[in-house]
């Protein structure tokens, strides 16, 4: 209770969806009873009685301090609460190309929308880390590199709120998959669920993603993968110089890292192959000028340049070469990567922890992002960096390639 004559700041927050069974509701709680200075009375509770009708909640928050309770506020929005008498948005030039202004509205990858003119306004392309423009009118998310001078940028989050990322009531891979994590997972019926996702993904319009590592082509994945783009299930494929070298080594020397593929026994003279590779397709001129030629006629990246398919190399300090198609401007890597996310419905990061960090970044939350690694730390490092709607999959790139080819064969044999 409040000391007589103390006065307290009061504003009221909404939430609505499956505020329970996403854990929402909980989490607003817990924010606001760490928050030594508010208190909150629940003057509405209405909880969905079917899978698909939405609960609702009205609660009154309290705190001593004006400034305690926008603190408060401000975290509760960010979790998908609105603020029942909320204002416009606030709007502040960039002061210069490429800089934001001080007290920027950092984004989630959530829906978000913005309130202008008092209108709720979707804001396109979520992404998290960036912040958000009124050019033109539209909201719209701005990577901070890519701002303008006298850009119109959401300062603050009045007017601001997110949609919170809701767990379905249906037990489909997604809902079975939220700690998939352990090794002794039952794999097999995983796999089976993703196919049957990847398939409605490609059905519903979107394309399929694959981020790719090198450990695809060590592991003797490639042939699998090869497959996969060749029969039209994956339609992007994000990488590094890494993965592109070594494909093209094992079509040239049927080597990887200088490892004979057929007998995993190293070769003499193998390590210096992935060298010797580079140097031949920058004299060609590049992947596709190689291709053209005739001088590459298989692997993952014959098949990805012949499919016409997006394909982005990120290049990275570490590089040998690199080729001639990697793009070793890591901004303009973003920005290539960044163009073609609209389209993308369902993610498969396979074996390559850095790669999938940084494209995690720029998917929205709605897109549906499966983290396959050998190495447990790699399958939650994702999830801990904020792409909170990845799931993982503790399993070698081999194993789930070839197992995911299966299912998928087996899917559409059904489906015929």
């Amino acid at each position: 209770m409040n000391e007589p004559g103390v006065k307290a700041f009061v504003r009221e927050i909404e939430l609505r969806g499956h505020i329970l069974d996403s854990g929402v509701f909980g989490r607003v709680l817990e924010l606001i009873m760490d928050h030594e200075d508010a208190r909150y009375t629940i003057d509405n509770f209405s909880v969905g009685k079917t899978a698909t009708e939405p609960s609702t909640a009205r609660l009154r928050i309290e705190a001593e301090t004006a400034a305690a309770l926008e603190d408060l506020l401000d975290k509760l929005r960010d979790i998908g609460a609105v603020v029942a008498d909320d204002t416009d948005a606030v709007v502040e030039p960039a002061p210069r190309d490429g800089v934001l202004p001080d007290d920027f509205y950092a984004t989630t990858n959530l829906e978000t929308e913005v309130r202008i003119g008092g209108r709720w306004l979707p804001v396109a392309l979520p992404e998290m880390d960036c912040a958000i423009s009124l050019d033109s009118g539209k909201p719209r998310t701005v990577a901070p590199s890519d701002v303008g001078k006298g850009e119109p940028i959401v300062v603050g989050h009045s007017g601001v709120r997110v949609q919170a990322l809701q767990r379905p009531r249906s037990k489909q891979v997604f809902e079975f998959m939220s700690s998939a994590v352990s090794s002794e997972k039952p794999k097999e019926s995983l796999v089976a669920e993703i196919a049957r996702e990847l398939l409605a993904t490609r059905e519903a319009g979107k394309r399929v993603l694959v981020v790719g590592g090198p450990a695809i082509v060590h592991t003797g994945a490639g042939k699998y993968l090869e497959r996969l783009i060749r029969e039209g299930y994956v339609d992007a494929l994000f990488a590094g110089n890494a993965i592109a070298v070594h494909d093209i080594e094992s079509q040239f020397f049927g080597t990887s890292l200088g490892v004979d593929l057929d007998s995993a026994f190293p070769v003499e003279e193998g390590h210096v192959h992935h060298l010797r590779t580079v140097n031949r397709i920058r004299a060609a001129g590049g992947i596709r000028a190689a291709i053209d030629s005739g001088l590459l006629g298989g692997g993952i990246m014959y098949e990805a340049y012949r499919k016409n398919i997006p394909v982005v190399l990120a290049g990275s300090i570490r590089d040998d070469g690199p080729l001639p198609d990697v793009i070793t401007d890591v901004v303009d890597a973003q920005r290539a990567m960044r163009s073609f996310v609209p389209e993308i419905g369902m993610a498969l990061m396979i074996s390559t922890l850095l790669h999938s960090i940084a494209v995690g970044n720029l998917l929205p939350a709605s897109c549906k992002v499966i983290c396959i690694d050998i190495n447990p730390a790699s399958v939650t490092k994702l999830t801990d960096r904020g792409s909170t709607q990845s799931l993982g999959l503790v399993m070698d790139a081999a194993s789930f390639l070839r197992e995911l080819w299966d299912a998928l064969s087996a899917a559409e044999r059904l489906s015929s």
